[in-house]
């Protein structure tokens, strides 16, 4: 994909039956801005969410690297709390960064 790379973007959830276990989760892909990984993050839960509810197997990452393998049914996506910038590193998200935009 040309003038693309990697992104992060992090989702805040939470149980929907304890709202006190929270959690994040990270999703990684090709994007050419924080709006498009934003996007596309929202497309590949969507896809994933709608495979689990049909009893159908989550699809894989796509051509972009973008995929939602790691769907935790019960937990709630807190979307417009969610943060994309580009990728560092793998456990980026344990370090203080500034350049995450919502």
């Amino acid at each position: 994909m040309p003038n693309h790379e990697f992104y992060e973007v992090d989702v805040p959830i939470h149980d929907t039956t304890n709202p006190d276990l929270r959690g994040l989760h990270v999703f990684t892909g090709e994007a050419d801005s924080p709006t498009t990984a934003l996007r596309r993050v929202h497309e590949v839960y969507a896809a994933a969410l709608a495979a689990h509810q049909a009893g159908l197997e989550i699809p894989g990452k796509q051509p972009d690297n973008w995929g939602a393998s790691g769907l935790r049914p019960g937990w709630e996506m807190e979307w417009p709390a969610a943060k994309a910038g580009r990728w560092i590193n793998p456990v980026s998200w344990t370090t203080s960064r500034g350049d995450f935009a919502p």
